[in-house]
């Protein structure tokens, strides 16, 4: 399964969701590609600090990384599309507007996969009818410039949607502890 995580600038959010759901697969032994653009990316700049520091914390790691802007081929390319806030949305499906079907914000899918058994993006997609307040789920506040325990925070809430929306789509093949809190 190809994951595509999407926020502003890919130095943060976006990034530390392909990152940790990399780390996610690994551990869990599933096949799972997980990459990361922005809609306004700070292209070719590394993670931003603090929230690399947040994601060695639960294990993952920002070796290597540099941000990338959106593409049509990145969205037509992803099985999923997963973003941080509804304005990504509208700026994946202004690209990609096939899209649509495979394109949620984290929190959406993470509520729709917690209320509903789902075991395929299609799935996901049809269960939005039956879950109609996970569209207006809380967007992925920014923790750009907003100091260490911000993006901790932020990142134990990415972690934990990571892992219940993967935990669904790719179910584990190994009994792997839970996700580490910072």
């Amino acid at each position: 399964m190809r994951v595509l995580f999407v926020c502003t600038g890919n130095i943060c959010r976006s990034p530390l969701a392909e990152r940790y759901a990399s780390h996610w697969a690994e551990q869990h032994g599933t096949a799972i590609e997980a990459t990361s653009v922005g809609t306004h990316a700070l292209v070719g700049y590394p993670m931003d600090p603090d929230a690399a520091e947040a994601l060695a914390a639960l294990g993952g790691t920002s070796d290597g990384f540099a941000a990338r802007a959106l593409t049509t081929t990145d969205a037509r390319n992803a099985d999923l599309i997963l973003v941080m806030e509804r304005a990504h949305r509208d700026r994946v499906l202004a690209t990609a507007p096939a899209a649509t079907l495979r394109t949620f914000t984290l929190s959406e899918a993470a509520l729709i996969a917690s209320q509903v058994s789902v075991r395929t993006i299609r799935e996901l997609a049809i269960a939005r009818t039956r879950v109609p307040q996970a569209v207006d789920a809380p967007d992925i506040l920014d923790p750009f410039r907003q100091g260490p325990a911000t993006h901790r925070r932020i990142a134990e809430e990415i972690a934990a949607k990571v892992d219940i929306v993967l935990g669904m789509l790719a179910p584990s093949t190994t009994d792997s502890p839970k996700t580490p809190t910072l």
